[in-house]
């Protein structure tokens, strides 16, 4: 009887155990919290322009489409996708960029180094809006549709292919 009594405990480890290897291991696709934001509405926002005008605000925008990159100049991939940026500026389209936990002085520095792809810059400082995104860290692309709804998230940096393949397709969408 006390022997019986003695195993419970390594009884009921074992199956903690089988059960926690099953649930990390079982093949599906997990939603991340960004990711599962889509279809749902993009934060509200008003931030801190870089250039000291008018707050960048998410009401400023409403009734059309555009991007939200979330940057910081001490990021290399930031960095790497910059051309990308400076490619959908070229052609058209609306880039906000949020300078998540970065210091004016060092914002300015990049885009003056780099070129400014954005509409406007608003600085996120504390990372609040960045919270409210569900970002992991830069860089981080979100393309908001007419209706303030999140379209489509990108993490990482920006490419020809994920431009081409997500971010092009998703303003289309955003637009109809």
């Amino acid at each position: 009887m006390n022997r019986a009594i003695a195993l419970i405990p390594i009884i009921a480890l074992l199956a903690l155990i089988g059960m926690g290897v099953f649930l990390l291991t079982r093949e599906q696709q997990r939603e991340t919290f960004s990711e599962g934001r889509i279809g749902r509405p993009a934060p509200v926002y008003t931030l801190a322009s870089l250039d000291g005008g008018d707050p960048v605000a998410s009401a400023s925008r409403a009734g059309r489409p555009y991007v939200i990159n979330v940057f910081a100049s001490w990021c290399p991939p930031c960095r790497a996708e910059h051309p990308q940026l400076m490619a959908l500026q070229a052609g058209g389209v609306d880039v906000v960029g949020i300078a998540y936990k970065d210091r004016p002085a060092a914002t300015v520095r990049f885009l003056t180094d780099l070129g400014d792809p954005f509409s406007d810059v608003g600085i996120d400082a504390d990372g609040r809006l960045g919270l409210e995104l569900g970002i992991i860290g830069p860089p981080e692309t979100f393309v908001i549709g007419a209706d303030g709804t999140i379209v489509a998230v990108h993490r990482g940096p920006l490419t020809p292919q994920v431009v081409e393949e997500e971010i092009l397709p998703a303003l289309q969408r955003a637009r109809s």
